[in-house]
C-alpha cells in the first residue's frame, strides 16, 4: 500500500426536504384543512478516527464526499425521512484544515474519536405548519435548508512514542528493523527511505511505537532532498532518537545540520527531549570512536550514547533510556523519578 499523508477533499452535508403543500381530502369529512407534513433533515458529514487506517492513500481516488438529503413531506402530516450521515473515516492521528491551511478545524488523535465537521440542512415547513386561526387554508411551504459545503485539507501525522531523525544513511532503517518487527528498506545509498515507517519496540513489559522518517539535509525547510514536510509525524513523539552517522568525518557538523533544520520547521521540535547516539560504532577503533564522541559531546552538550545497529553494542541502554522519557511522558512524571525496568532486553 502507498503511503500518502496529504489530501484535499470536497465535502457536502446534505440538503433538507422541502415541506408539503397537501390537503385533507376523506368521504364524509366535510372540511378537509391542510396535512402537508415537513421535510426531513439532511444527513451530517461526520469524521471518525480508526486505528486500523495508517495513510491516506483512500482520499486519492474518492475526493467528493456528500451525505444523503432529507426526504420531502408528503400528505397526512407525514415528515419526510432524514437523510443518513455520512461517516469519513481517517487514520488517527490526521489533522483537518482549511483550504488555505490557515485554520485547524479538528484533530483526531483518538482511536474511535468523532466530530461533526457539518451540519445537515433542516427540512423546510409543510403548510399544515402555518395553519392557524387568521390564516386556515394556507397554500405554501418551506423549501429545505441548503446544507453547507467546503473544501478541505487532511494532513496525518502519525502517532508515535519515539521519532528517528539525522542526516541520510545515518542508520535510522537498520535500528529500527533490529529493535522491532518493521522491515524498512536498507541500503547503502541516501534517501533509501522515501516514507516514514513505524515499529513497536519491546522493553520488559513497555510498548512503545518508534517512527523513522526520511533523512534530512541542509536545505531541507527549503525544498533541498525530500523536503521537511516528513517532520510533522514526529510532532507528537514524547523523545528523538538523533543518530550520527559515526563514519562521517565531521560528526558535529552533521548534529548541527539537522538541528538546524528542526528550529526551521518550528512545531516546538527543537525543544523535545534528545537523546544523541554516536551510531555505526563497530566501524570505528577505540582512539576514532573517543574523538567522535568528545567532539559530539561538544557540539550537543548531552551525553552521547555508542550504538551500534549491526553488533547491538549500546542498543539496550538506548531503549532503556526511550522507554524511561516515554513513561514519564505517559504519567506525566519527571524522567529523572522514573526507574528503570526490571529488564532492559529487547524483543522485536
Amino acid at each position: 500500500m502507498k503511503f500518502l499523508d496529504q489530501a484535499k477533499i470536497y465535502l457536502r452535508a446534505g440538503d433538507g426536504g422541502n415541506g408539503c403543500v397537501g390537503w385533507r381530502r376523506e368521504k364524509f369529512i366535510e372540511f378537509g384543512g391542510p396535512d402537508g407534513g415537513d421535510g426531513g433533515k439532511g444527513g451530517d458529514v461526520i469524521f471518525e478516527a480508526a486505528r486500523n487506517l495508517n495513510t491516506l492513500i483512500d482520499f486519492r481516488y474518492h475526493q467528493h464526499f456528500k451525505a444523503e438529503r432529507g426526504a420531502d413531506g408528503t400528505g397526512q402530516n407525514c415528515t419526510g425521512r432524514d437523510g443518513k450521515d455520512l461517516i469519513v473515516k481517517v487514520p488517527v492521528g490526521t489533522e483537518i484544515l482549511s483550504d488555505d491551511e490557515e485554520e485547524v478545524l479538528a484533530d483526531m488523535s483518538r482511536d474511535g474519536e468523532r466530530i461533526t465537521l457539518l451540519r445537515g440542512g433542516n427540512g423546510g415547513f409543510g403548510n399544515a405548519h402555518f395553519k392557524g386561526p387568521a390564516n386556515q387554508a394556507p397554500d405554501y411551504a418551506n423549501p429545505g435548508q441548503i446544507a453547507e459545503e467546503l473544501w478541505v485539507r487532511l494532513r496525518l501525522k502519525l502517532i508515535a512514542d519515539v521519532g528517528l531523525i539525522g542526516l541520510p544513511n545515518a542508520g535510522k532503517s537498520t535500528f529500527l528493523a533490529t529493535v522491532t518487527r518493521a522491515r524498512p528498506k536498507i541500503a547503502a545509498y541516501p534517501f533509501t527511505t522515501l516514507h516514514p515507517n513505524l515499529g513497536v519496540a519491546h522493553v520488559g513489559e513497555l510498548e512503545f511505537v518508534i517512527a523513522d522518517i526520511p533523512g534530512l539535509i541542509e536545505g531541507a525547510h527549503e525544498g533541498a532532498g525530500l523536503g521537511d514536510r516528513f517532520l510533522g509525524h514526529v510532532e507528537r513523539c514524547a523523545a528523538l532518537l538523533h543518530l550520527v552517522d559515526g563514519t562521517e568525518e565531521d560528526v558535529a557538523a552533521a548534529y548541527k545540520t539537522v538541528r538546524k533544520e528542526l528550529k526551521a520547521y518550528g512545531g516546538k521540535l527543537s525543544h523535545k527531549r534528545e537523546i544523541v547516539a554516536l551510531n555505526k560504532c563497530d566501524a570505528l577503533d577505540e582512539t576514532l570512536r573517543k574523538e567522535k564522541v568528545e567532539a559530539l559531546t561538544k557540539a550537543s552538550r548531552k551525553k552521547v550514547l555508542i550504538l551500534s545497529g549491526v553488533s547491538g553494542e549500546g542498543r539496550p541502554e538506548t531503549l532503556q533510556s526511550l522507554a524511561k522519557i516515554v513513561i514519564a511522558a505517559r504519567d506525566n512524571e519527571d524522567v529523572d523519578q522514573v526507574q528503570d525496568l526490571p529488564s532492559g532486553e529487547w524483543s522485536p
